[in-house]
């Protein structure tokens, strides 16, 4: 599915409001204060619109469409896969093969108390340190319970068993992950590594273009994972590369 590079997104990108919060302590990078931009809420988002967005460093969270905006700091750099240049590395493949039993199914309807559980652990487990903890069902509902026609639930499930969810938009030629959660207890499975590649393999039987993985930091260990896949681009700004801007 190709771009729609009509006159009247383009207007319509041109056009869109943003909103600044005020300096917050940053979630990534200890003792710097973050700004972010955010798309008007009152705006209803088109998948076209969404689109554009994406090619412009932007994501979702829940009902919001945000982007740093950070007057001091430029780590956060917005990365994604493009889709026909990509082969699985060694690690990659191991994992694939390692996983040959978990079948994988994208829903657009799923069971909330089922995956609101899966949600839950994973948070306390993962994520105990940070912004997320504790988990509760208006925070799934908020974040990942999105109703758009566009979202879907990529199920992990291991005899029948839910062990995890990627949550990942459909664009006009991309996906964008939203959100990775998995049983902890399956870490030997690198369920996280599976996820990004059953998006990938998704993508490549709908013939799409991309897969946006949202923010990357050079020294974050929990983002280092990202660069594994290669032919990896980052948003400079002005366009994409495949290489990372200079700081």
């Amino acid at each position: 599915m190709s771009r729609d590079n009509s006159p009247e997104i383009d207007r319509e990108l041109q056009t869109v409001r943003l909103f600044l919060t005020e300096p917050h302590d940053c979630s990534y990078i200890a003792e710097e204060r973050a700004t972010t931009a955010f798309v008007d809420p009152e705006i209803q988002v088109s998948i076209a619109l969404y689109q554009q967005l994406a090619e412009q460093g932007f994501r979702r969270s829940g009902r919001f469409h945000y982007r740093p905006h950070c007057s001091n700091c430029q780590a956060c750099i917005s990365v994604r896969i493009p889709v026909a240049a990509f082969t699985p590395n060694r690690s990659q493949k191991r994992c694939a093969q390692r996983n040959h039993n978990i079948v994988i199914e994208a829903k657009q309807q799923i069971d909330r108390a089922e995956h609101y559980a899966l949600f839950e652990h994973y948070i306390a487990r993962r994520h105990s340190d940070g912004d997320m903890y504790p988990a509760s069902p208006s925070q799934f509902d908020n974040f990942l319970g999105s109703r758009s026609e566009s979202t879907l639930y990529l199920e992990m499930r291991l005899n029948g068993q839910l062990v995890g969810c990627a949550v990942s938009d459909r664009l006009g030629n991309s996906l964008s992950a939203i959100y990775t959660y998995f049983d902890p207890q399956q870490s030997k499975r690198s369920l996280g590594t599976l996820a990004i590649l059953a998006q990938l393999d998704l993508a490549r039987q709908w013939r799409l273009e991309f897969v946006y993985l949202g923010y990357w930091i050079a020294n974050s260990n929990k983002m280092a994972y990202k660069t594994q896949f290669k032919t990896l681009e980052y948003f400079c700004g002005q366009g994409w590369s495949p290489e990372p801007p200079t700081q």
